[in-house]
């Protein structure tokens, strides 16, 4: 499978192989795929605290706490896997995260998550 990455103009950059098992195994987890899922409505890079207060959200309980630990998971498990597959890029200083495959890529995955959901 192929996955186009772009830079933060849209150009594209590479032209990457993602193996089905690196895809599957980033999707894996419902928090990447809530996580991909609002970064492919993005146009651009995304603060991690939006991501993460986008899946309390869809968890059902946006307190503080749960914000917290959801930011926590990310930054710690969740954002390193997604790294690893090429699917996302990571700015320390900003602390922001783009989104790398192409829109077009993903859909067909993200597609297929919420049938099952």
């Amino acid at each position: 499978m192929k996955s186009d990455a772009f830079d933060s103009d849209g150009a594209s950059t590479t032209n990457g192989e993602i193996e089905s098992t690196t895809m599957f195994a980033a999707l894996a987890h419902e928090r990447r795929q809530y996580a991909l899922h609002y970064l492919a409505q993005k146009p651009g890079a995304v603060p991690l605290g939006d991501i993460a207060e986008y899946i309390a959200v869809r968890e059902g309980d946006p307190s503080r706490d749960r914000y917290e630990r959801v930011l926590t998971g990310l930054y710690h498990l969740h954002l390193p896997h997604l790294l690893d597959a090429n699917l996302v890029a990571y700015d320390t200083e900003q602390k922001t995260v783009t989104l790398l495959a192409g829109r077009e890529f993903l859909s067909p995955y993200l597609e297929l998550i919420a049938a099952d959901a």
